[in-house]
């Protein structure tokens, strides 16, 4: 007789590879864009994670946010609500892929519309993902009892949403300081590496490639 479960593996598997496929893009994406960049063309950091769109690595930006979107898109989670989180992260990671920001110079009235938009699709993208964290991958069974590793799971979530926040807040504030800040464009950059790092580790520990334990959670 065939073990029940056994049809159910497959599915178990595809939905960790999935969540760890987007831990591993979101750590990644900051240092393949900074040491490809400095590898293929010239050292030093851009001002942002997003004007690397017009460096060498512009590809990879692009590639890698859309990666994230179409993993999003495909994910299903147990409720509605984890599914509609997962589409609508898809969506603003599409848009910051597809709007980029606007070049550092000699920028049209066009590309400045086109700009805001990207930075609007970012900041409601790291706030979708907050949600995740914070809400959607805290969730537990109520009628099982709590593992220790869950609850360690728990904190790197709580961890990773609220980085994600506070980042996106620092953003803000060092956005309107930037004239005035002459290290203000690498910390645009460190803030946001920090903020993709956090939506990264908090996937891959979703996907049990840290504190796994049996079953998902």
């Amino acid at each position: 007789m065939n073990n029940p479960n056994d049809i159910s593996q497959p599915l178990v598997e595809s939905y960790l590879f999935l969540r760890k496929a987007i831990g591993i893009i979101g750590v990644a994406l900051p240092f393949a864009l900074a040491i490809g960049k400095w590898w293929l063309d010239q050292p030093g950091l851009e001002s942002s994670m997003s004007a690397y769109y017009y460096t060498i690595m512009g590809d990879v930006f692009v590639g890698s946010l859309c990666a994230v979107g179409i993993f999003l898109m495909s994910y299903r989670g147990y409720e509605a609500r984890d599914r509609w989180a997962g589409k609508l992260a898809a969506v603003f990671a599409l848009g910051v892929a597809l709007f980029p920001t606007a070049p550092a110079q000699n920028a049209t009235a066009l590309e400045l519309i086109v700009s805001k938009a990207h930075y609007s699709f970012a900041a409601v993208f790291f706030g979708t993902l907050a949600y995740f964290c914070l809400v959607l991958f805290r969730k537990t069974d109520p009628s099982k009892p709590m593992t220790a590793e869950k609850i360690k799971r728990n904190r790197v979530y709580t961890v990773s949403g609220y980085t994600m926040l506070g980042s996106i807040f620092l953003l803000l504030v060092v956005s309107q300081l930037e004239a005035l800040l002459p290290m203000a464009e690498n910390l645009i950059f460190w803030l946001e590496a920090v903020m993709i790092s956090a939506f990264g580790i908090a996937w891959l520990t979703k996907g049990e490639a840290i504190l796994k334990d049996q079953g998902l959670s």
